[in-house]
């Protein structure tokens, strides 16, 4: 079956198999407060003081979906929870100057040689 008979049949079809989302519903129920608390730092942090954020580079780590993915069907992309289990990580570590938009990063030491 040639690439094109393929594309053709999923355009009738309504399937988009090259799009995913993702999704995750919070069950905290002081979400709202903590979201506040966090944005509110960035838009107003307190004087003299240094607001530091940290998250992961989410494509650098081995991790597996806690639920099976939902399938691609006509008219729905495919869907997967925002959850996940972690297998390891490789670290990337920045910090990045709301105000000005500067990223400051210092690049890995190699490692110790005798």
């Amino acid at each position: 079956m040639s690439i094109t008979t393929v594309q053709r049949i999923w355009a009738e079809a309504g399937l988009k198999p090259h799009r995913v989302e993702t999704f995750k519903f919070s069950t905290d129920p002081d979400l709202v407060a903590k979201v506040r608390d966090v944005v509110g730092l960035y838009l107003d942090p307190p004087e003299r003081a240094i607001v530091l954020s940290v998250d992961e580079k989410t494509q650098i780590q081995a991790l597996d979906r806690t639920q099976p993915m939902l399938p691609l069907r006509p008219g729905l992309i495919e869907r997967r929870t925002h959850d996940y289990k972690r297998n390891g990580t490789t670290s990337l570590f920045a910090a990045l100057h709301v105000a000005t938009g500067e990223v400051t990063h210092e690049a890995p030491r190699p490692p110790y040689r005798r």
